[in-house]
Protein backbone atom coordinates (compact mmCIF):
# COMPACT_ATOMS: atom_id res chain seq x y z
CA UNK A 1 0.00 0.00 0.00
CA UNK A 2 1.40 3.38 -0.99
CA UNK A 3 1.62 6.06 1.66
CA UNK A 4 0.19 9.54 1.53
CA UNK A 5 3.10 11.94 1.98
CA UNK A 6 3.40 15.64 2.63
CA UNK A 7 6.69 17.24 1.75
CA UNK A 8 9.11 20.15 1.95
CA UNK A 9 9.30 22.33 5.02
CA UNK A 10 12.01 24.94 5.61
CA UNK A 11 12.68 26.89 8.79
CA UNK A 12 14.90 29.98 8.82
CA UNK A 13 16.35 32.07 11.65
CA UNK A 14 17.77 35.46 10.73
CA UNK A 15 18.30 38.66 12.70
CA UNK A 16 16.33 37.40 15.70
CA UNK A 17 13.32 36.34 13.64
CA UNK A 18 12.01 32.89 12.79
CA UNK A 19 10.06 31.94 9.68
CA UNK A 20 8.83 28.63 8.39
CA UNK A 21 7.53 27.74 4.94
CA UNK A 22 5.82 24.68 3.57
CA UNK A 23 4.53 23.71 0.18
CA UNK A 24 0.96 22.53 -0.32
CA UNK A 25 1.42 19.24 -2.13
CA UNK A 26 0.29 15.87 -0.82
CA UNK A 27 1.15 12.83 -2.91
CA UNK A 28 0.10 9.22 -3.00
CA UNK A 29 2.86 7.38 -4.83
CA UNK A 30 3.39 9.39 -8.00
CA UNK A 31 -0.04 11.05 -7.93
CA UNK A 32 -0.80 14.52 -6.55
CA UNK A 33 -3.78 14.05 -4.25
CA UNK A 34 -4.02 17.61 -2.94
CA UNK A 35 -2.23 20.80 -3.85
CA UNK A 36 -3.16 23.31 -1.15
CA UNK A 37 -2.50 21.62 2.18
CA UNK A 38 -1.24 23.82 5.01
CA UNK A 39 1.63 22.04 6.76
CA UNK A 40 2.84 24.83 9.03
CA UNK A 41 1.25 26.25 12.17
CA UNK A 42 1.73 28.78 14.88
CA UNK A 43 1.41 27.32 18.37
CA UNK A 44 1.47 28.53 21.98
CA UNK A 45 -0.06 31.98 21.52
CA UNK A 46 1.82 32.48 18.23
CA UNK A 47 5.24 32.12 19.90
CA UNK A 48 6.18 28.76 18.32
CA UNK A 49 6.27 27.68 14.68
CA UNK A 50 5.91 24.07 13.62
CA UNK A 51 5.88 22.28 10.28
CA UNK A 52 5.64 18.65 9.22
CA UNK A 53 6.74 16.38 6.42
CA UNK A 54 5.75 12.77 6.03
CA UNK A 55 2.51 10.90 6.45
CA UNK A 56 -0.24 13.49 6.99
CA UNK A 57 -2.31 11.69 9.61
CA UNK A 58 0.85 10.88 11.56
CA UNK A 59 1.96 14.49 11.43
CA UNK A 60 -1.34 15.77 12.81
CA UNK A 61 -1.00 13.36 15.75
CA UNK A 62 2.51 14.68 16.35
CA UNK A 63 1.36 18.32 16.16
CA UNK A 64 -1.16 17.56 18.88
CA UNK A 65 1.44 15.79 21.04
CA UNK A 66 3.92 18.63 20.60
CA UNK A 67 1.29 21.26 21.35
CA UNK A 68 0.51 19.47 24.62
CA UNK A 69 4.21 19.34 25.52
CA UNK A 70 4.77 23.02 24.74
CA UNK A 71 1.85 23.89 27.03
CA UNK A 72 3.11 21.52 29.73
CA UNK A 73 6.54 23.17 29.67
CA UNK A 74 5.13 26.70 29.44
CA UNK A 75 6.65 27.58 26.08
CA UNK A 76 10.13 26.16 26.75
CA UNK A 77 10.83 24.94 23.23
CA UNK A 78 13.96 22.94 24.03
CA UNK A 79 12.42 21.08 26.96
CA UNK A 80 9.19 20.39 25.07
CA UNK A 81 11.14 19.11 22.05
CA UNK A 82 13.28 16.77 24.12
CA UNK A 83 10.39 15.42 26.18
CA UNK A 84 8.16 14.93 23.15
CA UNK A 85 10.89 13.12 21.26
CA UNK A 86 11.57 10.84 24.24
CA UNK A 87 7.89 9.94 24.39
CA UNK A 88 7.77 9.48 20.62
CA UNK A 89 10.68 7.07 20.75
CA UNK A 90 9.35 5.01 23.67
CA UNK A 91 5.63 4.78 22.89
CA UNK A 92 4.69 1.72 20.78
CA UNK A 93 1.94 3.63 18.93
CA UNK A 94 4.01 6.76 18.32
CA UNK A 95 7.01 4.72 17.13
CA UNK A 96 4.99 3.73 14.08
CA UNK A 97 4.38 7.33 13.02
CA UNK A 98 6.24 8.31 9.88
CA UNK A 99 6.75 12.04 9.92
CA UNK A 100 9.30 14.67 10.88
CA UNK A 101 8.68 18.00 12.57
CA UNK A 102 10.49 21.30 12.55
CA UNK A 103 9.75 23.39 15.65
CA UNK A 104 11.05 26.93 16.17
CA UNK A 105 10.84 30.03 18.28
CA UNK A 106 12.79 33.24 17.69
CA UNK A 107 15.84 31.80 19.49
CA UNK A 108 15.94 28.06 18.78
CA UNK A 109 14.91 25.54 16.20
CA UNK A 110 14.95 21.75 15.96
CA UNK A 111 14.18 18.88 13.64
CA UNK A 112 12.37 16.16 15.60
CA UNK A 113 12.16 12.49 14.64
CA UNK A 114 10.73 9.29 16.06
CA UNK A 115 14.17 7.76 16.39
CA UNK A 116 14.93 10.18 19.20
CA UNK A 117 16.57 12.97 17.22
CA UNK A 118 16.40 16.56 18.42
CA UNK A 119 18.65 18.22 15.88
CA UNK A 120 19.58 21.89 15.97
CA UNK A 121 21.45 23.63 13.19
CA UNK A 122 24.85 25.21 12.71
CA UNK A 123 23.54 27.66 10.13
CA UNK A 124 20.06 28.45 11.53
CA UNK A 125 18.33 26.57 8.71
CA UNK A 126 16.12 23.50 9.13
CA UNK A 127 14.76 21.43 6.24
CA UNK A 128 12.71 18.24 5.98
CA UNK A 129 10.80 16.36 3.32
CA UNK A 130 11.64 15.23 -0.16
CA UNK A 131 12.32 18.78 -1.33
CA UNK A 132 14.18 19.66 1.86
CA UNK A 133 17.70 19.35 0.43
CA UNK A 134 16.81 21.65 -2.48
CA UNK A 135 15.21 24.24 -0.20
CA UNK A 136 18.16 24.02 2.19
CA UNK A 137 20.70 24.59 -0.59
CA UNK A 138 18.76 27.59 -1.86
CA UNK A 139 18.41 29.02 1.66
CA UNK A 140 22.14 28.67 2.31
CA UNK A 141 22.93 30.57 -0.87
CA UNK A 142 20.43 33.30 0.00
CA UNK A 143 21.73 33.57 3.59
CA UNK A 144 25.31 34.05 2.37
CA UNK A 145 24.63 36.30 -0.61
CA UNK A 146 21.66 38.51 0.28
CA UNK A 147 20.27 40.60 3.09
CA UNK A 148 16.80 39.14 2.76
CA UNK A 149 14.87 38.57 5.98
CA UNK A 150 13.93 35.12 7.30
CA UNK A 151 10.46 35.15 5.75
CA UNK A 152 11.72 36.12 2.28
CA UNK A 153 14.48 33.50 2.39
CA UNK A 154 12.00 30.79 3.40
CA UNK A 155 9.59 31.67 0.60
CA UNK A 156 12.20 32.11 -2.15
CA UNK A 157 13.94 28.88 -1.15
CA UNK A 158 10.71 26.89 -1.38
CA UNK A 159 9.96 28.41 -4.77
CA UNK A 160 13.39 27.26 -5.97
CA UNK A 161 12.79 23.78 -4.51
CA UNK A 162 9.41 23.61 -6.25
CA UNK A 163 11.10 24.20 -9.58
CA UNK A 164 13.36 21.17 -9.01
CA UNK A 165 11.51 18.64 -6.85
CA UNK A 166 8.44 16.95 -8.36
CA UNK A 167 7.03 16.40 -4.85
CA UNK A 168 7.06 20.13 -4.02
CA UNK A 169 4.62 22.65 -5.46
CA UNK A 170 4.35 26.45 -5.56
CA UNK A 171 1.36 26.70 -3.20
CA UNK A 172 3.52 27.93 -0.35
CA UNK A 173 2.46 28.93 3.15
CA UNK A 174 4.95 31.10 5.04
CA UNK A 175 4.61 32.06 8.70
CA UNK A 176 6.83 34.33 10.75
CA UNK A 177 6.97 34.99 14.47
CA UNK A 178 6.58 38.48 15.82
CA UNK A 179 9.20 39.63 18.30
Amino acid sequence: MEKILSTTILGVHRNGKAAIAGDGQVTLGNTVMRSQTVKVRKLYNNKILAGFAGASADAFSLFEKFENKIKEYKGDLTRAAVEMTKEWRRDKYLQKLEALLIVMDNDNGYVLSGSGDVIDSDDHLYAIGSGGPYALAAARALMHNTRLNAKAIAEKSLRIASSICIYTNENITVMELDE
